[in-house]
């Protein structure tokens, strides 16, 4: 479900922009307005749509769910610790969803990467992520415990 930009709510702040990963959204240089350059390439991600202040982003949603003629739209509010879904179908009928926010604060999740200690060679070796949490590593009593319950190991993964 890609996204779209009313360009009478938008106010051209860039949010939207900035946090984008795909780098799609743009600002346009004459009308300073946000727009979405490749639909086609969109994520799905809806960074831009909770990020935008003016809540000027909304979803294209998918026929299989939501029939010509509706809205989509995806708000974080982050005061409520909510992000919350309204599809609003051709015949004036509404759905609401609405769900906890599971994810830390907005930038706090980000590391002071000048702090954190560089990978050794052991860790470069390794097939484990630089940084991968400590928690989803497993010891030598964890394989032996995953061995005694039956899972086998079959390159690398345990089935």
């Amino acid at each position: 479900m890609p996204t779209f930009v009313y360009m009478t709510r938008c106010d051209g702040c860039g949010h939207c922009v900035d946090i984008c990963p795909s780098d799609i959204m743009h600002i346009d240089p004459t009308y300073r307005r946000a727009y979405n350059i490749e639909p086609d390439m969109c994520w799905e991600c809806y960074s831009c749509v909770k990020a935008c202040p003016q809540n000027a982003i909304d979803v294209r949603g998918y026929a299989d769910f939501a029939p010509l003629g509706h809205s989509v739209r995806v708000r974080r509010e982050e005061e409520k610790g909510t992000i919350s879904w309204r599809i609003k179908f051709r015949d004036g009928r509404e759905k609401n969803f609405v769900s906890p926010i599971t994810t830390k604060p907005w930038g706090e999740g980000i590391p002071e990467l000048k702090d954190v200690a560089g990978p050794n060679k052991d860790m470069r070796d390794s097939q484990l992520l630089y940084s991968e949490p400590k928690y989803i590593r497993m010891d030598e009593g964890d394989l032996h415990t995953l061995e005694r319950a039956g899972l086998k190991l079959k390159q690398g993964v345990y089935y």
